[in-house]
């Protein structure tokens, strides 16, 4: 058998390319400033009983643009030499033993399809690196910008031509874990040293469980309770009951006609009516899904027709059809392996909604990123940390990879800057879909067979689950780098279109229940589709990747791209057949139904799978559903159901939360005249969180499906729109409006207003665009720190009080949600004073208050942690009747007037008054009086007004008095920037809904943008605004 290496490079010089150009950049920036040229080559390894003229063939037909590249084929280790014969370095990136390969799986698909006998294929990166470098500077430099040693391994010179290297088998053997003879402390450390990540109290659960049955548990029902009692799975935290003690939440209501809140209508400031105590019985049930409870009770909000029961939220959206929408968090892995973490991110979302009911297609993606600044000190990045800037690019590529291969446009994000992310980045990847309403409700059935339908199964994302709800350190890189996951977008599209169409299968819908294959892999997602009803799985049936996996790593897997389904026996032909149309693969691992130890007896076509209460069967059915695991027909895992997903411990938990020092009010951005304010706006269109991100909106294909009515960038000068509007039926005017809210900097001052001010922003950017608030459901999705320090949980407490107290307010129902928690970063010892150091600098140029930097640095100091600030990502779903009224940011027309409706503080505004602004700019909307809108947001009134003068290549003159009521570059809540050219009827409607607005000044017919006593070319704002990118 031979191995050949095509190495495929451009065929221009490598001084010409722009991606040779880019690189060359990138790696003078991080330090090997001796570079003068770089060249890139992608190689191919092929393995199998190929000539030299099969492999020349392979290369000219299947791998080699003709146009752009060119192919070389060798057999022998040619390049094994580090140094070139011109004096440069070259050097080789090959992924892992065990990891995803994506392409190369697909390559090899190809070349088999196509008669070749391939029985391998492999890829790497090559860069020949020419100048005065030296190997081990070039080393160095692409390990922090090309490589990732989590995944990759770097070679000098070459790694040669040979076969790949194997995964470990491990010889089959039952291991039980010996708990009966444990104490306290050994059942911590064992949770620990496991990776369980199971406290003191939930070891001592397990631990007498199965003392009772007189037995220690195998390692696979030890990992089940794992991966099921998990964080990331159970929401322990937001399920416990919880005892606050602190501040008082605000009082709600205030006299009617209010605006410009800056100047009143605000409620008690905390601290000011004493402490008190409040009692949840669970924080999650007595807050956000109250809140739901209670106003589909009273018939307010969208129609919801499934809340918190299944992986994502649905409303209707008319009378055939259904809007599902979820978002996740991919944090952890994100922050090991970033272009893999959010991939496999947005992969897991779109599953989440492919599992949905009986399937939901999904029709659009969001994606919100909170980072550290890219400009962070190389010299001071922490140990175990990657830099911001790789982070940001690799998550942004990894996003737009995913979801451009599966046909899925990208329409809504955001992303936010903050020093205190530089060890806990946050991705948020959301995914909506579309889906019949006589196909939302799902259930497994007795004898309905488990079929795995996708990916295969390797050891690539195991202990995610877990791993997930563990706080990250320096050393969480070497630790944790069996969770790193590698997605294959191609896999999930042959998944996704299959799935359609055996739910729309003209014999009617082929199975009865599908979910995920996601976190904590087939344990979790067998065990909640077996929960009321049993099962047997065998998982010597499992499709692998690889020989070798051990029983419990099959069953713990998270590889990507596997969904699980219930298939009625009668059924499984016809869906056999689809998957096969489709190139998905599907394979029968069990069946559902009370689990049996006994080997079953055989049917038709298939050994053992027959449930003992299956038709036929003398077996009575037992008390409690049972998950039978078995391996090679011996029993590797027995689990009583009930006990599995009903006897987590619950802990009643202490929070506490008291107001820290520092000024309640933001500071005013007021400057010595107009000179001095229109550079402070400049100075704030260039800050990251406010600047275009036109550069990462462009990776991104928001047109793809065609129903893309308002997209991220619009205007003449593709300015920035506040919300996506999509058709998701392209027989219909009908439409939905998607946005997010997120202000974690106000958590330091207060959670409760965080909360509260993220679900307006999320409602004033729908509302921008034509969404009703009437008809609006979101979606909450926690990030925060230690859910074991009672300052970070009182916090957590008053973010979900808001959350009740809002959403009553607004009347937007929550309908799904995620929490990530223990986002704090432990330090080595050595980095606890350059991190406090650093951290501090940039809180001080964003202009944060002192006292407040100091508890945050000496929290940093006395803990050795860096902890997130609680951040909350609120996710908008708005129904609109008719996209045709929708209206963008951009100024329209000369002459038009500009208003100011609404304005309150962000800290302790009415909810009412909001709610009331809110309904009275969509009533407007509706009755086509505004011409363009924009929400007073991140920069304040004066960066809303030159997003909108970039968007229409058009300028404004302000009057004097348009920057009275509050600072100019001041953020607010319930604000928006309203362009009319009826401005009698709009003050009408202004004053019969006691909402106050102001007049600003007009648009102009040229590209000026005028303060009184000063002015700017609109192409000035645009160059500031970019240059933030």
């Amino acid at each position: 058998m031979a191995t050949f290496r095509i190495k495929i490079r451009p065929r221009a010089n490598r001084e010409s390319t722009a991606a040779a150009s880019d690189l060359l950049v990138r790696l003078r920036e991080d330090g090997l400033t001796a570079a003068e040229w770089v060249e890139e080559a992608r190689l191919f390894f092929l393995e199998g009983r190929l000539t030299w003229a099969d492999a020349e063939q392979i290369a000219q037909r299947l791998l080699v643009d003709p146009v752009t590249e060119r192919a070389t084929i060798d057999s022998d280790d040619s390049e094994r030499d580090a140094r070139a014969d011109d004096g440069a370095v070259g050097v080789e990136i090959h992924l892992l033993p065990g990891v995803m390969d994506p392409v190369a799986e697909s390559t090899l698909a190809e070349l088999q399809a196509e008669g070749y006998p391939v029985e391998g294929a492999r890829t790497a990166r090559r860069y020949v690196i020419g100048g005065s470098v030296a190997a081990e500077d070039v080393r160095a430099v692409v390990l922090r910008v090309l490589a990732n040693d989590c995944i990759e391994r770097v070679v000098i010179g070459a790694a040669g031509i040979g076969p790949a290297p194997k995964p470990p088998i491990s010889p089959f053997a039952i291991r039980r874990i010996p708990l009966r003879g444990l104490d306290e402390a050994g059942l911590v450390r064992l949770s620990r040293e496991r990776h369980l990540f199971l406290s003191a109290e939930e070891m001592r659960a397990v631990q007498a469980h199965f003392a009772e049955q007189g037995r220690d548990p195998t390692d696979l029902e030890l990992e089940t309770f794992a991966q099921t009692w998990s964080e990331h799975c159970a929401h322990k935290t937001l399920k416990s009951a919880v005892v606050y003690h602190g501040a008082p939440m605000p009082a709600l209501g205030s006299p009617p006609g209010s605006g410009f809140g800056f100047q009143g209508s605000a409620m008690p400031p905390p601290d000011t009516v004493g402490s008190v105590e409040v009692r949840y019985e669970g924080l999650l049930r007595d807050t956000i899904a109250r809140a739901t409870q209670e106003l589909i009770a009273a018939g307010r909000g969208p129609r919801c027709l499934s809340v918190f029961e299944d992986n994502a939220g649905v409303i209707a959206f008319d009378e055939q059809f259904g809007v599902a929408f979820k978002v996740e968090t991919h944090n952890h892995p994100s922050a090991i392996e970033p272009y893999g973490g959010a991939s496999t991110g947005v992969g897991g979302c779109i599953r989440d909604v492919l599992g949905c009911g009986l399937g939901a297609r999904p029709i659009a993606n969001t994606d919100v990123f909170c980072v550290a600044p890219g400009d962070w000190p190389q010299g001071k990045l922490l140990r175990g940390v990657l830099h911001p800037r790789r982070i940001l690019r690799a998550v942004v590529r990894g996003v737009a990879d995913y979801g451009n291969r599966m046909g899925i446009p990208t329409v809504n994000g955001a992303i936010h800057f903050d020093p205190r992310y530089v060890g806990n980045p946050l991705v948020y990847c959301g995914c909506v879909g579309l889906i019949p309403r006589d196909r939302i409700h799902k259930a497994a059935r007795p004898g309905d067979l488990i079929v795995l339908v996708g990916g295969r199964t390797g050891r690539d994302g195991i202990h995610g689950a877990t791993f997930s709800s563990a706080e990250l350190t320096d050393a969480h890189a070497d630790e944790f780098s069996h969770a790193v996951q590698i997605g294959n977008a191609i896999t999930e599209k042959r998944v996704a279109d299959a799935v359609l169409r055996a739910r729309d299968h003209e014999a009617g819908c082929l199975f009865t229940c599908i979910t995920d294959c996601g976190a904590g892999g087939l344990s979790s997602a067998v065990g909640e589709m077996a929960r009321e009803v049993g099962a047997t799985v065998d998982l010597e049936t499992v499709p692998l990747k690889y020989a070798g996996l051990r029983y419990d790593e099959i069953w713990i897997s998270e590889a990507q791209e596997r969904m699980v389904l219930a298939v009625p026996p009668e059924n499984l032909d016809r869906f056999l057949a689809v998957m096969r149309a489709e190139e998905a693969e599907a394979t029968v691992i069990g069946v559902f139904g009370q689990g049996t130890t006994d080997m079953l007896p055989a049917q038709p076509g298939r050994a053992g799978i027959l449930p003992a209460d299956a038709p036929g069967s003398t077996d009575a059915p037992r008390a409690s559903p049972r998950l039978v695991v078995r391996y090679n027909a011996t029993v590797v895992g027995d689990l009583d159901l009930r006990f599995l997903h009903e006897a987590l411990p619950k802990r009643e938990r202490m929070a506490e939360w008291h107001a820290r020092p520092g000024s309640r009010v933001a500071a005013q951005a007021r400057g010595r005249g107009p000179a001095d304010l229109l550079g402070r706006l400049l100075d704030v269109l260039r800050s990251p969180t406010v600047a275009s991100k036109a550069r990462v909106i462009r990776q991104y294909d928001h047109e793809v499906q065609g129903g893309s009515v308002v997209k991220p960038l619009g205007g003449r000068g593709t300015g920035p729109n506040d919300a996506a509007v999509l058709r998701p039926r392209l027989d219909s005017w009908r439409g939905v409006a998607l946005g997010c809210g997120l202000k974690p900097h106000l958590c330091d001052l207060d959670p409760y207003w965080m909360a509260a001010a993220s679900i307006d922003e999320a409602l004033r950017n729908v509302v921008c665009v034509g969404g009703d608030p009437a008809q609006t459901a979101i979606l909450d999705n926690f990030c925060w720190g230690r859910s074991d320090d009672p300052q970070q949980l009182g916090a957590l407490v008053r973010a979900c009080q808001a959350c009740y107290d809002a959403a009553k307010a607004y009347g937007t129902p929550f309908i799904s949600g995620k929490d990530s928690l223990n986002n704090e970063f432990a330090l080595d010892p050595a980095d606890v004073e350059s991190a406090a150091v650093t951290i501090r600098s940039y809180l001080e140029r964003e202009g944060r208050d002192p006292a407040l930097i100091g508890v945050i640095v000496d929290r940093i100091r006395a803990t050795g942690r860096v902890s997130i600030p609680g951040t909350l990502l609120i996710s908008a779903l708005s129904l609109i009747d008719d996209v045709r009224r929708c209206v963008t940011a951009d100024l329209k027309t000369p002459g038009d007037v500009l208003f100011l409706v609404g304005g309150l503080p962000q800290l302790d505004f009415s909810l009412a008054d909001a709610a009331r602004i809110h309904a009275m700019v969509a009533e407007a909307t509706s009755r086509g009086l505004v011409a363009a809108c924009h929400d007073v947001s991140d920069g304040g009134l004066l960066v809303a007004l030159a997003e909108m003068a970039i968007g229409g290549e058009r300028g404004v003159t302000l009057e004097a008095t348009a920057c009275e009521p509050f600072g100019a570059l001041d953020d607010c809540c319930a604000g928006y920037v309203v362009e009319t050219r009826h401005a009698e009827e709009l003050l009408v409607l202004l004053e019969r809904s006691h909402v106050r607005a102001l007049r600003l000044g007009a648009v102009r017919d040229d590209a000026t943008f005028s303060l009184p006593g000063a002015e700017a070319p609109v192409t000035a704002l645009r160059a500031a605004w970019a240059a933030g990118q």
